[in-house]
């Protein structure tokens, strides 16, 4: 689904990235019918490449990539990247696929695991079988319920390996662990972006798939309670979608970005109360705001350090909170 707000926000894109490492090569991307996978769908199509969209859209949605897929250069396979299987030479992955939704990991353990663990060995065996550079996306969750903020790529992380978000985050730390194996025993052109909580268009609000601020949204234009867990103190920082985006594929153009793990995210701290109080101003809305117990595990701070992102880069990202959730409203609105 493409409109008017995301198609200047994939131009502000391409103002900075240049693409010309795409143009022409065969490029395989798991998880592209999702909510980041879809928008370097878009970039990367864009700037010539031939693409291979894998996805089951078991939290995908069609619908992101509809148009796109009419397009001769974007074959997209429906499958499940733990049992995917090809002969065809690809000349860069894009490993996106995993269930990034703490109610949908939390329902679904052992396939957010699998994803993480079976996933990225088939893929990083791709990789290796086609001399191909991987970027694999993973995630601030990694750290765990931090005790160092800002967080940099140094901290080991306070990851609870039995609780209730231990799918998640020990999956992608396995998957890390795994590609950097690769990168030690094979030599394999690694790349690791941690992404911190991105929204913007096309992120779901729906069912189990919705996040806090989806939801914040969504219930505020519905008219609903809008419903914040805890006493709404914990934090986080929001990086609009643009802005994650540019990250990852600066990273993925970058031969400094070759073997390192780089947090992607904004340094913008707010609350999560703040943030339900944006969206009930900028919404207008007359909901409630109404407190439900805090669910076990969660993190209590998140905040990236992006000094190893501007130092590989030299950008970082520059969307305020403010803004990014105007956009994202009136996307939501529309």
């Amino acid at each position: 689904m493409m409109d008017d707000i995301i198609r200047k926000d994939l131009e502000d894109i391409k103002e900075i990235v240049k693409g010309d490492i795409f143009t022409n090569k065969k490029v395989l991307v798991t998880g592209g019918a999702g909510f980041i996978g879809s928008w370097i769908c878009d970039c990367i199509i864009d700037f010539g490449a031939q693409v291979t969209v894998v996805d089951d859209l078991s939290t995908g949605k069609i619908k992101n990539i509809e148009q796109r897929i009419k397009q001769v250069q974007v074959r997209f396979v429906q499958a499940d990247i733990c049992t995917f299987k090809s002969d065809e030479k690809f000349d860069f992955i894009i490993h996106l696929a995993g269930h990034a939704s703490p109610d949908e990991y939390q329902a679904h353990p052992i396939e957010t695991l699998q994803t993480s663990a079976v996933g990225t060995f088939i893929m990083a065996e791709l990789a290796r079988k086609n001399d191909a550079p991987i970027l694999f996306s993973s995630t601030s969750e990694t750290y765990g319920d931090t005790e160092i903020i800002p967080t940099p790529e140094t901290y080991w992380g306070n990851v609870n390996p039995i609780g209730p978000r231990s799918c998640y985050d020990e999956g992608k730390r396995f998957a890390e662990a795994m590609l950097m194996a690769y990168r030690k025993q094979y030599g394999l052109d690694v790349r690791v972006p941690r992404i911190f909580n991105s929204y913007g268009p096309r992120l779901r609000e729906d069912g189990l798939y919705g996040r806090a601020l989806s939801r914040f949204i969504n219930q505020a234009l519905t008219k609903q309670n809008i419903t914040v867990y805890g006493d709404g103190k914990q934090t986080r920082s929001f990086c609009y979608i643009s802005d994650t985006v540019t990250g990852l594929l600066l990273l993925a153009t970058k031969a400094e970005a070759i073997g390192e793990v780089v947090n992607v995210g904004n340094t913008q701290e707010v609350t999560i109360l703040e943030l339900a109080q944006k969206i009930k101003e900028i919404t207008k809305t007359e909901s409630d705001i109404v407190f439900y117990p805090l669910p076990k595990d969660d993190p209590k701070r998140r905040c990236p350090d992006t000094t190893k992102l501007e130092k590989i880069v030299a950008w970082k990202p520059k969307i305020e909170l403010d803004e990014g959730l105007k956009k994202t409203i009136k996307w939501f609105a529309e």
